[in-house]
């Protein structure tokens, strides 16, 4: 696969979208997320097997965050001033020596350098692979970074599927065979790495830096771009973290059947993400954000007071329309910023996505203390900061 993967790498003129490429960056994407969900789905059974308190297990998660989210501006900033596609090779080999450290490791300092390794990965992975996402488009922005992020959406509902059936049943050591699956992504990554290189070059120049607004507006846009992303990620968290809690206590539903109901809200997101990306090219990614954020409101305001039917409908809507969100808001930035791919990614990808996090974490302190529903009372609120899209500029479209 990787010869004929490469063939068609370099058949690609740079004006055609190279869709082997996005495909095969999609499913790294995928491979890398798989990775990255699967630690905290086993974190029960290396609490079992190591004693580990909760402090342990929440400096496991906190490792792995500082590498996998807060690293990657970092990471991005400093590819932008030096692209460095090979290094996504090297990406999925930390996050394979990763996975081989929490497969047979018998101290619990090594499973937290495992968990270091894997962020380490991811934080190098994002914003290289956004940026050869970019330059595969063939023009076609949002629909590369949609397909590119469909990879991810899989990945992160693959994982906690894999280590219930998978995992959990064989013991910790069967974890070794996702490896094999990082070493499969790093043969294909350093094949992706070599025909971004080579596109890099053949272009002649770099990519333009100059800013096509004032410093202080774009500043502005991205600022208020992150907070948009930060709002989905609390709304999305929320969902992906208490909704099976909240199916249970609201109506009595048993484990599986709420699980059920998380994966329509799963694949509500996955068709979001694909639709945000293909409709963004055809009409702007300015309208996508506008109609994403925004147009929830209705549906999050309502969710906290339907029946079980209505609850499920409602769940899809709101995946599917939050989700398409994403794709708008990177491409925007990218457009705000030329020649910035990596830091854009890096923002949008880690830190925001890293912050989100945090935030879920505060949730699961107000559930403690008021309930569950109480939570999606109050986050249905969340999608009234997409007013502040009004600040976001008109940028001409070529």
């Amino acid at each position: 696969m990787l010869v004929s993967e490469a063939t068609a790498f370099r058949g690609a003129s740079p004006a055609t979208t190279a869709w082997s490429v996005l495909i095969a960056i999609s499913l790294c994407h995928m491979i890398n997320d798989v990775m990255q969900s699967m630690l905290s789905a086993i974190y029960p059974l290396l609490q079992q097997e190591f004693a580990l308190s909760y402090w342990q297990i929440g400096m496991m998660t906190f490792a792995f965050q500082v590498t996998a989210s807060l690293l990657q501006p970092v990471v991005g900033a400093v590819t932008d001033r030096n692209p460095m596609p090979k290094s996504l090779a090297v990406g999925m080999g930390s996050t394979f020596v990763g996975v081989l450290m929490l497969a047979l490791a018998h101290e619990y300092w090594v499973l937290l350098i495992g968990a270091m390794l894997i962020g380490v990965g991811s934080s190098v992975f994002h914003p290289e692979s956004s940026r050869v996402a970019r330059i595969a488009s063939g023009g076609r922005f949002g629909t590369a970074q949609s397909l590119f992020q469909l990879g991810g959406n899989f990945g992160q509902a693959m994982g906690p599927l894999l280590a219930a059936f998978i995992v959990v049943p064989l013991g910790r050591p069967s974890i070794a065979i996702f490896s094999a699956a990082a070493m499969l992504g790093s043969a294909i990554l350093w094949r992706i790495g070599a025909w971004a290189e080579g596109r890099r070059k053949a272009s002649g120049s770099r990519p333009s830096t100059a800013l096509q607004l004032s410093r202080p507006r774009v500043v502005t846009a991205i600022c208020v771009l992150a907070l948009l992303t930060f709002t989905k990620n609390i709304y999305t968290a929320s969902l992906s973290s208490y909704y099976t809690f909240f199916l249970i206590e609201k109506f009595g539903l048993t484990t599986q059947q709420a699980q059920i109901m998380l994966f329509l809200f799963l694949g509500g997101m996955a068709a979001g993400v694909i639709l945000g990306g293909v409709i963004g090219d055809r009409i702007g990614p300015l309208k996508v954000i506008w109609f994403s954020i925004l147009g929830i409101l209705p549906f999050t305001l309502a969710l906290p007071h339907v029946g079980l039917a209505a609850t499920g409908m409602l769940t899809v809507i709101i995946g599917l329309i939050l989700a398409s969100a994403f794709p708008a808001i990177v491409v925007f930035a990218q457009e705000l910023v030329p020649g910035r791919t990596g830091l854009i990614a890096g923002i949008f990808f880690g830190f925001a996505f890293g912050m989100g996090g945090i935030a879920a974490a505060v949730l699961g302190l107000v559930a403690d203390a008021k309930g569950i529903e109480f939570v999606y009372s109050i986050c249905s609120y969340l999608p009234l900061m997409g007013l502040l899209t009004i600040l976001l500029p008109r940028i001409p479209r070529s």
